[in-house]
């Protein structure tokens, strides 16, 4: 690939290295030039550009990041079109991502000027989480290093190893002072925990934190019926001669590991009983904040090997307290877990569709709010609140889920600030986030939301995420609850869009595969032509 600065007479034909501006023309980078923009350019008076040309034997920086995707993507993973020398592998099913670690450094290894970055090793992704990234440094490439590339990365595909149903025994134990409500809060947290992973609760036994006790209730499980062991102490296992992993051993099972390098987590257990896994869970399983206990949680649900040897690895990045999901540190009080509220805006009165509210204009059989609401719902928004105004009898009747929380806006025709103040207002105070979604925008999949989701889980320091398709910021945008009170400023028909470009530093841009962030239906016509 030839590089470097021309003369604009000659520059036909060149890929435009930097943006060149000419009057009110903006060229951008990576423009290809043709004859018409070079005499746009020398009238505004520039002399020379800096261009890229490709030489035989190249490829352009989107069809070598495309190729090399292609060969990195294995089981559970898609592919986004490639844009800007750049291609995106997302999820295709929620499970734990898998990569070859020496195959990745060997790739990158081979050329500086193509780069593969992923997530950590063995994290568990929900479906349309992006998991990884090629990006091609220079304009163009040689095909034969691109060939090279590829045989690299077809050795060792990347994949997401899925998520399999998996049947879950539950023994809790007890002891004197240990409240039957901590344990029937642990029972909802795990019952949440599993279904993240895909498993499901088929057994729920209590009793004494003892010995006798275990050893009976390991004779009375039937190993047909379960596929993995839970078990919770009432206080926790500080010994292998302790009452749970001596019940085990009593009862024919065996300890594989006592202890992980992964805190909080350190304290976990891991056994096998009648050839079936069993975890003894350590004291902070009992929150929903991820630990240790999850990450050998997921790979078991992903029936991917955990041993003793797999456990004992996990200590670089096992220290886990300034996650996302333990923000605060561990000398500080205890806090519940991130909860994340959608908030439905729907209180406008369509001026530009017509005699009619677009809101409750059908769309593949239910109106169009309709499909807002069921995405929310599907991606496990809690509350979702919808601030009604303009025909709010209307609107609440085409949403007849009791589920939904509605608040009337009577000052709806102020424009939208007032509806996003109404409904942060309306939010529990244990809420720490919430998506702001608009009504006008059925196309918008709850795999988008949820990735939203995900991502903010996965980045403690955004103050909001904001879901990007072709490099354009949509909707819906999360925001997080130090952002809520200058949101709750806002005035006339200024949206949160506003205040997150005026914070970007702050602000993570989640590319996904969902063209719906865009879609919205101001006009009859437009709602016709998506039919």
């Amino acid at each position: 690939m030839e590089f470097g600065p021309v003369p604009v007479r000659a520059a036909e034909g060149g890929i435009l290295a930097h943006q060149a501006r000419a009057g009110e023309r903006v060229l951008r980078k990576g423009h290809v030039l043709d004859a018409a923009d070079c005499a746009v350019l020398a009238a505004a008076g520039l002399a020379e550009v800096t261009i890229a040309r490709l030489e035989p034997g190249d490829l352009d920086e989107d069809r070598a990041a495309a190729r090399l995707a292609a060969a990195c993507a294995g089981e559970g993973l898609r592919v986004d079109p490639a844009s800007t020398g750049r291609a995106n592998l997302f999820a295709a099913v929620p499970g734990v991502l898998v990569p070859d670690v020496a195959a990745i450094d060997a790739f990158n290894a081979l050329d500086p000027g193509m780069t593969l970055a992923t997530l950590p090793a063995m994290k568990h992704v929900a479906a349309g989480e992006m998991v990884a990234t090629i990006k091609i440094i220079p304009f163009a490439l040689p095909a034969e290093l691109v060939a090279r590339g590829v045989a690299a990365l077809e050795a060792a595909r990347l994949r997401v190893a899925p998520f399999r149903e998996k049947r879950v025994a539950m023994l809790s134990l007890r002891l004197p002072g240990l409240k039957e409500s901590v344990i029937d809060k642990t029972l909802r947290v795990t019952e949440a925990r599993l279904a993240g992973f895909g498993a499901r609760l088929v057994l729920e036994r209590r009793l004494d934190h003892a010995q006798a006790a275990l050893e009976a209730a390991f004779a009375a499980l039937d190993p047909a019926t379960f596929d993995l062991l839970l078990i919770f102490g009432a206080a926790a296992i500080a010994d292998r001669r302790d009452a749970i992993p001596a019940a085990i051993e009593a009862c024919g099972g065996r300890v594989i590991q006592l202890g992980m390098p992964v805190d909080p987590g350190n304290l976990l257990l891991l056994a096998e009983f009648a050839g079936k896994p069993a975890l003894g869970a350590p004291g902070c399983a009992r929150s929903p904040r991820e630990n240790g206990f999850d990450w050998v949680l997921a790979r078991l649900c992903a029936d991917l090997p955990v041993g003793a040897a797999e456990i004992r690895r996990m200590g670089v990045g096992g220290l886990l307290m300034e996650i996302v999901s333990r923000p605060q540190p561990r000398a500080g009080a205890a806090r519940a877990a991130e909860r994340c509220a959608g908030i439905v805006l729907a209180a406008g009165r369509s001026t530009r569709f017509g005699a009619r509210n677009k809101l409750l204009a059908p769309l593949d059989g239910r109106p169009m709010l309709a499909h807002v609401a069921a995405a929310a719902r599907e991606a496990g928004l809690d509350p979702l609140v919808v601030i009604t105004g303009h025909e709010a009898e209307a609107v609440r009747a085409a949403l007849p889920d009791a589920a939904i929380r509605f608040v009337h806006n009577p000052d709806y025709a102020a424009g939208l600030a007032g509806s996003l103040r109404a409904g942060l207002a309306a939010l529990p105070e244990d809420i720490d986030a919430a998506l702001i979604l608009l009504g006008d925008m059925p196309r918008v999949r709850a795999e988008t939301l949820a990735a939203l989701q995900a991502a903010a889980r996965a980045n403690p320091a955004a103050r909001a995420v904001v879901p990007v398709h072709g490099g354009v910021w949509g909707n819906p945008v999360l925001v997080r609850r130090p952002l809520f009170a200058a949101l709750a400023r806002l005035t006339g028909d200024r949206g949160a869009r506003a205040l997150l470009e005026a914070t970007r530093e702050a602000v993570l841009e989640l590319p996904v595969a969902d063209p719906g962030i865009h879609a919205d239906f101001d006009t009859e016509a437009a709602l016709a032509a998506d039919q």
